[in-house]
Parts: C-alpha cells; sequence; structure tokens
C-alpha cells in the first residue's frame, strides 16, 4: 500500500522529532553521567544516535522515505524522485518535528523547554566539515539506493555514527537538526551565530553528491547494461 500524502508527512516530522529528541537527550544525559570527561559524553551521545537513525529509517522508510533531513529531500527532488511541492512540504515538517523534538527532550529532563544554546562552532574548519558530512551522507544514501536499497538504514546509521568523529563539527550534516540543535543550551547546542554558516555549508556538500552520484551510478548502470 502506497501512504497518503498526509501519513507521509506526519512520518517525516514524527521521525525528525525522534531523532532530535535522541540526539539532545543523549546529549543531556551523557554529559550529567560523564562526569566532565568530553570523549566519554560525545561516546554516549554518538551510539544512541546512530542506533536511532537505524530504527527511524526502518520504521518510517516504507512510508516516506524516511528523509528527516531537508538537505535529502531537496537531493532527492532535484533526481525528480520526489515533487518540489512534497519535498518543500517535507522540509517544513522536517524543521517543525525538530524543533518539537528539542522541547520534548527538555522537558524529559526537567529542563525549561525554550532555551538559546551559548555554544559556538564556528571557523572554516567547522564549515568544511559540515561540507564533507553532508557530502559524505548524501553520497552514502545515493549508493545504496542505486546498488543495494535495503542497506540504507545500516549504512546512514553507521556513516554519522564515525562521522560524529571523524568531522570537526561532529556531523550535524541536516539543516533541520542544525536548527533546532541552536534551541537547546546542551551538550549538543549550537549558538545561533554559527547556524547560517553551517546551513550554508550543508547544501553545497549535497549538491555535490547529487552531481558525482549522477555520474558514478549512471556510468555504472550504462556499463552494466
Amino acid at each position: 500500500m502506497t501512504a497518503s500524502f498526509s501519513q507521509r508527512l506526519v512520518s517525516e516530522g514524527l521521525g525528525t522529532a525522534f531523532l532530535l529528541a535522541a540526539v539532545v537527550g543523549s546529549g543531556i544525559m551523557a554529559q550529567r553521567l560523564a562526569g566532565g570527561n568530553g570523549a566519554l559524553a560525545l561516546l554516549c551521545n554518538t551510539l544512541p544516535t546512530g542506533a536511532i537513525l537505524t530504527v527511524l529509517i526502518l520504521t518510517f522508510g516504507p512510508l516516506s522515505g524516511a528523509h528527516f533531513n531537508p538537505a535529502v529531500s531537496i537531493a532527492f527532488a532535484l533526481r525528480r524522485d520526489v515533487s518540489w511541492p512534497e519535498a518543500a512540504a517535507y522540509v517544513v515538517v522536517q524543521i517543525i518535528g525538530g524543533i518539537v523534538g528539542v522541547l520534548i527532550a527538555h522537558a524529559m529532563f526537567e529542563l525549561p523547554m525554550w532555551q538559546v544554546s551559548a555554544t559556538m562552532r564556528t571557523g572554516p574548519g567547522q564549515w568544511l566539515a559540515e561540507f564533507v558530512a553532508t557530502f559524505g551522507l548524501l553520497l552514502t544514501i545515493l549508493g545504496c539506493v542505486a546498488r543495494t536499497p535495503t542497506a540504507i538504514p545500516y549504512a546512514v546509521g553507521l556513516y554519522i555514527t564515525a562521522a560524529y568523529w571523524f568531522t570537526a563539527s561532529t556531523s550535524f550534516a541536516n539543516p533541520a537538526v542544525t536548527i533546532a540543535r541552536s534551541l537547546s543550551d546542551t551538550f549538543a547546542g549550537i549558538a545561533p551565530s554559527g547556524v547560517l554558516a553551517f546551513i550554508a555549508a550543508q547544501p553545497v556538500g549535497m549538491l555535490a553528491a547529487v552531481l558525482l552520484g549522477r555520474w558514478f551510478w549512471t556510468q555504472t548502470k550504462s556499463v552494466a547494461g
């Protein structure tokens, strides 16, 4: 059965909310339990994020495609896999869902609901990291779509788990996540002053992946045929 448009929108919003609740909630828990050990706190934030991504894609993938990320939705619109109006609607509910997920995480840990992050994440290294993180994420998705679609949940979860550690920015790679995390003055937060540059770098990485992916897998398909 094909999901209705309203079902797809709810799936995208709910999935993004769960993603942000996991990112921010695990960050809060990690900071409380790690005793000031930053590496341990990051590890405790990383593992739940990679795990929840796998679960959410397995759960909501059959309904909406489980984008949970404006960069992914726009990439699929560029590839004409989804229409532009559908992609635009996905982006709206992803941003709303992300903010709701952050608020729920705050409520669960009995923190003030509305916050503004003071964590500075800026500079050329961080911006390059967001380009690399988003480029790698989209290339992972597009490669799996072309050859092994059933591997997408596991590949995305593992990629983000790794990218938390090999990118200087800890791999936001998602404009909706970036906006939502600016509203949390916790371990996972980003100060609003750093948001625009992150969001500028992410679509560039996405576009580079779409262009390279088109060349990679169109060529491969042509040769194989």
